[in-house]
């Protein structure tokens, strides 16, 4: 992009904000229609696409891309309306009569920098979010997945109002040049490297961010486990769309006695989902290109392959490969992963377990295959990660009432449903007073006196509560007011009805 000018794209989706020109409701819900639309129509130019790219088998991309973002929308289309109505809190006393309440503002000018591996998905989630709040947007969708980049570019212009929502093609010019511009929030993912890049220029701007990043996220096979349905699972989780997902499974931690029970399942379940020769298949995807592909192979060198291995460059295909015997020095335990290689490494219990993954950087996912609920516990008591799956792979992903995001060097921040338009959105703290009973705000007015004091911290204070039965003292006092306001009106009456009747008294 020659004539590429990152200050006129951003100025002019500054200046539609200022003009409000996406921030009606209507407006939004019309985008989101639009947006629907746009998918509905042209499912097949996009899965077409990432064929192209990454070899995504039509089921990946209609289950894993497609189908998911349009849910996101129709979850939007019929929640989107409450979503957007103030939020009333809980007042103090001093604030009776006053109205106290969040309103979700936008926040502005949105910049959404998409990742390769998902290059529809890691793109569009987040603009459902960022435009159904009342943003700006400009989204940057990965160079390295070119087809999709290109429909993205070519189909949201005819969709969406290009002042509301502009796509930006390029490679590392352009994006350094629009991350050189002030945004008002910026959604990046990718890998860490990009993302303390990302993070450092938002900071100049005071720009907030969320990163999706990732990280390695292991797999603790308890030896009380069905390790049939482990193997299964873990295997769908590690290999679909060839190992390239943030929140696969990147290795197994389990104990020797159930290692060749483990790797005998996982072999007999890549035969099942791929066939002898997995490279023939068509549900099985490619690498994203040459450099990730050499990255990989070269995690092949010197270890213990026990199934797999074999890689074709022309192709950009890497078998999928089970490595045993790893050691936690060895390169393909330093980093992620991110490709269809499954180290398994021996630990001598679930303890060792727990201190060898808390001895790393927090996990994006961390995964537990256990019969034990007592296990399960304990493993999610006492590691630190960012997301947690007992017993399967990938399914957090799919769960949009869950909030989808990193912690510590695998991210900040979350999305996916209502977590977007949280995300994309400023909770503006709004108090409304009337301007009647003037002579009640008295006591916060100079001059100052004890007794204006006393009633002030009255009103002010908030008392500890109590335990027991001296916690409910208010409800006790009144009853016991009412209680005696009750026994009074009765021995009223009851004195009147004395009275009425003639004494022994009187009639003699």
């Amino acid at each position: 992009m020659a004539d590429f000018d990152a200050k006129s794209i951003v100025d002019r989706s500054r200046a539609a904000f200022n003009a409000g020109k996406c921030k009606s409701l209507a407006t939004r819900l019309e985008h989101l229609k639009n947006l629907y639309r746009m998918i509905d129509e042209h499912e097949k130019d996009f899965c077409d696409a990432m064929k192209r790219d990454l070899n995504k088998p039509y089921t990946e991309c209609m289950g894993y891309e497609i189908t998911l973002a349009k849910n996101e929308i129709i979850g939007y289309l019929e929640n989107l309306s409450q979503w957007v109505k103030p939020e009333r809190v809980k007042k103090p006393l001093f604030m009776l009569g006053q109205d106290a309440y969040i309103r979700r503002e936008p926040l502005g000018v949105v910049l959404i920098i998409g990742a390769w591996n998902y290059p529809f998905q890691l793109t569009i989630h987040p603009l459902i979010g960022a435009i159904a709040a009342g943003n700006t947007v400009i989204i940057k969708p990965s160079e390295l997945a070119e087809e999709t980049a290109k429909i993205l570019a070519d189909l949201l212009p005819k969709y969406l109002d290009s002042d509301c929502v502009q796509v930006v093609n390029g490679a590392v010019k352009e994006t350094t040049a629009l991350l050189e511009q002030k945004f008002d929030h910026i959604l990046y993912t990718g890998n860490s490297v990009v993302g303390k890049i990302v993070m450092a220029a938002a900071a100049k701007h005071l720009t907030p961010v969320t990163l999706e990043l990732g990280g390695k996220s292991p797999v603790f096979v308890d030896k009380n486990c069905d390790i049939s349905t482990a193997a299964r699972r873990i295997t769908w989780g590690k290999f679909v769309n060839s190992g390239q997902t943030c929140i696969a499974p990147d290795y197994i931690l389990c104990e020797e006695e159930v290692k060749d029970q483990l790797v005998q399942a996982i072999k007999d379940t890549l035969k099942e989902f791929y066939g002898e020769d997995p490279q023939k298949s068509n549900d099985y995807g490619r690498i994203i290109n040459e450099r990730h592909f050499k990255r990989l192979e070269d995690l092949l060198q010197g270890v213990n392959v026990a199934a797999g291995g074999k890689t074709v460059i022309d192709d950009k295909y890497i078998e999928p490969t089970i490595v045993t015997d790893v050691k936690g020095d060895e390169a393909v335990m330093q980093h992620e992963i991110f490709g269809p290689i499954l180290p398994i490494m021996i630990v001598k219990d679930a303890d060792d377990a727990i201190r060898y993954i808390n001895s790393r950087n927090p996990p994006l996912m961390l995964h537990v295959f256990t019969k034990s609920k007592s296990m399960m516990k304990k493993i999610q008591d006492e590691v630190h990660s960012a997301m947690f799956i007992g017993n399967d792979s990938l399914l957090v992903g799919g769960v949009d009432t869950l909030p989808f995001g990193g912690v510590g060097t695998s991210g900040m921040g979350a999305y996916h449903g209502k977590h977007t338009f949280e995300t994309f959105s400023h909770r503006r703290a709004c108090v409304v007073a009337k301007l009647g009973m003037e002579a009640a705000n008295q006591i916060r007015y100079p001059p100052y006196s004890e007794k204006k004091y006393s009633w002030a911290q009255w009103l002010m204070a908030k008392k500890p509560k109590r335990e027991g039965i001296l916690g409910f003292w208010p409800f006790t006092l009144l009853a016991m007011i009412f209680a005696a306001f009750f026994a009074k009106k009765v021995m009223r009456r009851g004195r009147g009805d004395s009275g009425d009747r003639p004494s022994i008294r009187s009639s003699l």
